[in-house]
């Protein structure tokens, strides 16, 4: 699905409220006080970023939407922030090249990726030794999230187990992952219930 339609409205007040409780629980689960370099994957319009700016000399922040980054880039100018650089690139299809990170997050983007491995094999490839993975995404559910979007064709959520089993045969160790967080959003006039996971794991 293209986000870049959405990218003028993107930053509502429920994503806003939802990206703060995201944000605090990346920033609990990182282990270190300050990271030399990161990156955000599939970073929106910044959302989860702007809340972590003390922990990191310089973010890297990556968005394949173009909408996506044009917001991003209005919202550095307006705030600015001088530690936040924007990358539009698809990580997925172009990688990134002659760059590495000392911790890499993303939130709710992971289920939009159909080679899950092969991205997670991307991310161990751009960390540095004992570097951080941290993600945010849907615990399994039965395909009422994206009802809305019916153009969506990614993954209804992961179960933790089989996310875990993936991540050791990269090579991850430490590996954690657990509920932190319960929602709700209507459709159509019906409820969906849904809840999040926070996956940490060291190169």
């Amino acid at each position: 699905m293209s986000f870049d339609m959405y990218a003028d409205e993107w930053d509502t007040e429920a994503r806003v409220k939802r990206a703060k409780c995201i944000s605090d629980e990346i920033g609990r689960v990182l282990t270190r006080e300050k990271y030399e370099t990161a990156m955000e994957f599939g970073c929106g319009t910044g959302l989860i970023s702007f809340n972590l700016l003390d922990r990191f000399e310089k973010a890297t922040l990556v968005d394949s939407s173009t909408g996506m980054i044009d917001v991003l880039h209005k919202k550095i100018l307006k705030y600015n922030v001088d530690n936040i650089e924007p990358l539009h690139v698809d990580v997925t299809s172009q990688g990134i090249q002659n760059r590495t990170f000392d911790a890499i997050y993303s939130s709710l983007v992971l289920h939009h990726i159909v080679g899950i491995e092969d991205i997670l094999r991307e991310f161990y490839n751009l960390l540095n030794e004992d570097g951080e993975l941290c993600i945010v995404d849907i615990d399994e559910e039965d395909g009422r999230f994206h009802r809305k979007y019916p153009e969506f064709d990614g993954h209804n959520g992961f179960n933790h187990d089989e996310l875990r089993g993936i991540l050791e045969s990269l090579g991850y160790k430490d590996i954690e992952i657990r509920t932190f967080y319960n929602g709700e959003k209507t459709f159509e006039g019906e409820k969906i219930d849904y809840s999040l996971f926070v996956l940490r794991a060291q190169k």
